[in-house]
């Protein structure tokens, strides 16, 4: 198999060299099938990892143009991983999203399409993200303001 077709799908879904590339035999060396098995397979860990307390992680803030502010609170298990460049993203991300997107609460947000990648929800972007740091992530809260709107 192509060694740079391993390295994108272990990027991607955190999946070991050996799983990405037992992947692609099995599936003929057909990229896009494997992302989508190995994606399957890191969601079934993640679930796994979805038990484990989480009280580590950031405050994550993001202010549009002076009208749109967003604060959220992203949890996992360790201050190691809340302070990697991956987990930053994350909790960069999920604002852009909520800014975007005007959920409710916490639980219409891991149902909606993900804005950076509309084929995904917001919960299965956090899952991948659990499949590859292998801790538990949660949003524990989160708040949206925008200039002249009135909760």
């Amino acid at each position: 198999m192509d060694i740079e077709q391993i390295k994108k799908l272990r990027e991607l879904t955190g999946v070991g060299i050996t799983d990405a590339n037992a992947a692609l035999v099995e599936t003929n060396g057909d990229f896009d099938k494997a992302l989508a098995a190995m994606r399957k397979k890191g969601l079934t860990k993640a679930d796994k990892r979805s038990e484990r307390e989480a009280r580590a992680g950031l405050i994550g803030s993001y202010v549009h143009d002076g009208r749109i502010g967003v604060l959220v609170e992203v949890n996992c298990e360790t201050e190691f991983v809340a302070k990697t460049d991956e987990f930053k993203e994350l909790v960069k991300d999920l604002c852009l999203h909520i800014a975007a997107s005007e959920p409710e609460n916490v639980k219409i947000l891991l149902g909606q399409p993900f804005v950076k990648n509309p084929e995904i929800t917001v919960g299965e972007y956090i899952k991948e993200h659990v499949a590859k740091l292998g801790e538990n992530i949660i949003i524990r809260r989160f708040s949206r303001m925008a200039l002249g709107e009135v909760n």
